[in-house]
């Protein structure tokens, strides 16, 4: 049997694909005049907040996308304000640090009108210890910590649309649930793909639960599921399909590999930065929120179409 012949893709939108690229650079997208940067008043005894959310949540994405301490940050934006032209003043870190903790980062995206169908992917970020150089010098180092993020996007858009972070020693299996729940009911969701790691009864319940199909590739050496429920007699039906077909065959047929859309989306998060800064478990999640927000918002000012060339 010959190996088959890897496919060539061709971008069709290079030129409107091109001038998104160069916008992501481009300052002025960031500061919008008509934007409420001050906090205005709540009516409730005690001091105001000086700054809005907005400006908060701008200066953190900032932060992000430069990969900059928020000391730096307020010298940066203060600069971008003046550039711009406008009368704004810049929070300071000790604002940036305190107000990081509590609030709620706005992910825009783009709502899906004919069936959404989720990539499901998780990944490991480095907030404690030391870099790989001294790991593969002098060895394991006991101080080294990880958090695990966990994301789903949407397959048309490439945007995201759930994200998760949690400790290394969660299970990929139980997080799918707290990414479900963060799709609006009245959307609907016509295909979960994820890796192996959640062919458990519990998810694939769950996915049933949306009205959704679930495309998980069965681990190898497992044995049929017993119980009657739909969601396992799906299952044992894949089961019994990979076996007689193959894994490779089961794959293109049911379009598995556009789950490698979600890794390249993961080494997109990694370029922002592999390591997370924040030290408190609500400033980490603000953290990682933030570079989600810049993300789609890079993916919302363009994004390629391609097709298989003849």
């Amino acid at each position: 049997m010959k190996k088959p012949v890897p496919k060539i893709y061709r971008t069709t939108n290079w030129s409107s694909y091109n001038r998104a690229l160069i916008n992501r650079g481009n300052i002025s997208i960031w500061f919008d005049p008509k934007s409420q940067w001050y906090a205005q008043s709540q009516g409730k005894q005690g001091r105001n907040q000086t700054y809005s959310d907005t400006a908060i949540q701008c200066c953190l994405m900032i932060k992000s996308l430069f990969r900059l301490s928020l000391r730096m940050v307020t010298g940066f934006v203060q600069s971008l304000i003046k550039l711009c032209g406008l009368d704004w003043t810049a929070p300071d870190y000790s604002t940036l640090c305190r107000r990081q903790k509590h609030i709620d980062i706005v992910i825009n995206y783009q709502k899906s009108s004919d069936g959404l169908h989720l990539l499901v992917d998780s990944t490991g970020l480095k907030f404690l210890g030391e870099g790989e150089w001294k790991r593969k010098k002098h060895g394991s180092e006991y101080r080294r910590q990880w958090r695990k993020l966990h994301i789903a996007i949407d397959a048309k858009t490439f945007q995201i649309r759930a994200v998760q972070l949690s400790t290394n020693n969660v299970g990929d299996s139980q997080v799918l649930g707290d990414l479900l729940d963060q799709i609006p009911p009245d959307e609907r969701i016509d295909s979960v793909y994820t890796d192996g790691a959640y062919d458990t009864r519990r998810c694939r319940q769950l996915i049933a639960d949306r009205n959704a199909h679930a495309v998980i590739p069965p681990r190898k050496n497992v044995k049929p599921w017993k119980d009657k429920r739909a969601s396992s007699i799906e299952r044992n039906a894949l089961l019994d399909t990979v076996k007689r077909l193959g894994r490779t065959i089961w794959k293109k047929w049911s379009g598995y590999h556009r789950r490698s859309l979600v890794e390249t989306k993961m080494h997109c998060i990694k370029l922002l930065g592999d390591k997370l800064i924040a030290r408190s478990f609500p400033s980490l999640v603000n953290e990682i929120h933030a570079r989600m927000a810049v993300l789609n918002k890079f993916t919302e000012l363009g994004r390629p179409h391609t097709q298989v060339a003849p």
